[in-house]
């Protein structure tokens, strides 16, 4: 086969989809058995996956519920943490909030509501 500059592109084209086609079925897949689900709907998901990828997957994505709270936790502390890290707090940005409001830049219902988001993260 003669290796023209078209026929590079198309295998690079085509080996980029064969790739981004297996990242997305273990992606999925690893979702599929990470989440709580019982076990008929987890192999009900990899049958599906396995049988049609390409479809199962995009359906998966569609259909799959979004975080619950108790999944939601270990990002939040993480995030937490890397504020911490960084040097950033609850009492760092309400002192820029109270800042911007003496300044007169924000109005006191803005200043409160940054001052309720500093207190939930």
């Amino acid at each position: 086969m003669e290796w023209t500059f078209g026929n590079l592109l198309w295998s690079m084209l085509a080996f980029f989809f064969w790739f981004a086609f297996l990242w997305m079925f273990i992606s999925v897949f690893a979702d599929v058995l990470r989440r709580d689900l019982s076990g008929w709907a987890k192999a009900g998901w990899i049958v599906l996956i396995v049988v049609l990828p390409f479809l199962g997957s995009l359906i998966y994505l569609i259909a799959t519920p979004r975080m619950t709270a108790e999944e939601r936790r270990p990002v939040v502390r993480q995030q937490e943490a890397r504020g911490r890290v960084a040097g950033h707090s609850a009492a760092d940005e309400i002192a820029k909030a109270a800042l911007l409001h003496d300044e007169g830049k924000i109005t006191a219902d803005e200043f409160e509501l940054l001052k309720q988001q500093a207190l939930t993260r």
